[in-house]
């Protein structure tokens, strides 16, 4: 997959003709960012293409070209940050935690002080569809039956293996475990070729109403004194319910707990490109709410004070203070 990388756009040296120099000048003046998300069929894919849309109706004014890449997900995107190989990505706040301090699946790489917060999002949940023909109707169920905990590289799949482990299994407790990305899930658990799935997501997610509105499914509560323990261990965590009513045949509301989802850069992107990224999404914060469901929820003053563990980004933080959202 190419990365474009953060760079400044290059003129053609063998332009011949003076009326060819302005044009010239104004492609050197352009910067081009690229926003790792996850599936496209996932919320983090809206994110990206709802900043990207509003950056670049200002593209004349600033000179800022944002596109939107599909990717593995949120640990792909923080390693992929680090490397270079991205400017700014959509990652759930646990993993922004543990790739900042160097922990779980960063610990090989150490920390990573460059990562620097832009904003949170919505709340992301911990969600489990199986289908109701499977019977599974607790967590315990799910013991000897065929699921997919996700690919690997996403935050889905490291939560996955996070909740695994708290509730003392191991991948053999399974009849077996699938790696397949979340657009491939919904799928496969209707054509019968998986009984469940976990996936950490917004709601409501493309994937699960494909799902529901393919074959019955339940919802099932990611609940329990094992999940309590995880909870209140980890202080980016905590519990949550899926509201009735949002997809089909789940009426009533799903306790499970969640996280917050986020949206990151690296401390190398300068001052002016963040300030230009947050100026456009704040200064059209009502047209961003109506980009997806998950994003009605969005309120200023929280996305810029909760589910942040990395330093915001300088950029980020005046255009915060100029707005009054941060002393």
């Amino acid at each position: 997959m190419k990365k474009t990388g953060f760079r400044k756009s290059v003129a053609a040296l063998t332009v011949a003709g003076a009326i060819a120099l302005p044009n010239m000048a104004a492609a050197a003046e352009q910067t081009f960012l690229t926003i790792g998300t996850a599936g496209v069929t996932g919320i983090y894919y809206a994110v990206g293409g709802g900043i990207c849309r509003l950056v670049n109706k200002g593209r004349r004014d600033h000179g800022i070209k944002c596109s939107v890449e599909s990717t593995g997900g949120s640990v792909y995107n923080l390693k992929s940050i680090r490397a270079g190989e991205l400017e700014m990505g959509t990652v759930q706040s646990d993993w922004q935690y543990h790739a900042y301090n160097g922990s779980s699946v960063f610990e090989d790489n150490g920390p990573d002080k460059d990562l620097r917060s832009i904003f949170s999002l919505y709340p992301d949940t911990v969600i489990v569809a199986a289908r109701k023909d499977t019977g599974i109707e607790q967590l315990e169920d799910l013991k000897d039956k065929t699921v997919n905990l996700g690919n690997p590289g996403s935050g889905t799949r490291a939560t996955a293996d996070v909740l695994v482990d708290a509730l003392g299994w191991s991948k053999d407790d399974f009849g077996l475990v699938t790696e397949l990305k979340s657009a491939e899930q919904s799928a496969a658990l209707c054509d019968g070729n998986i009984d469940a799935f976990l996936m950490v997501a917004g709601n409501p997610v493309a994937n699960v109403l494909e799902a529901a509105t393919t074959c019955d499914i339940n919802l099932i509560p990611v609940t329990g004194e094992n999940v309590d323990k995880l909870v209140a261990s980890k202080s980016y965590y905590g519990s949550v319910a899926i509201p009735g009513g949002l997809y089909r045949g789940v009426e009533n509301e799903v306790p499970t707990y969640g996280l917050a989802a986020t949206f990151v850069t690296s401390a190398k992107i300068p001052e002016a490109t963040v300030y230009q990224m947050v100026k456009a999404v704040f200064e059209n914060f009502e047209t961003f709410k109506k980009m997806h469901p998950s994003f009605a929820v969005l309120e200023k003053e929280k996305m810029v004070s909760q589910g942040l563990t990395a330093p915001m980004h300088p950029g980020a933080l005046r255009y915060y203070k100029e707005a009054g959202l941060i002393k």
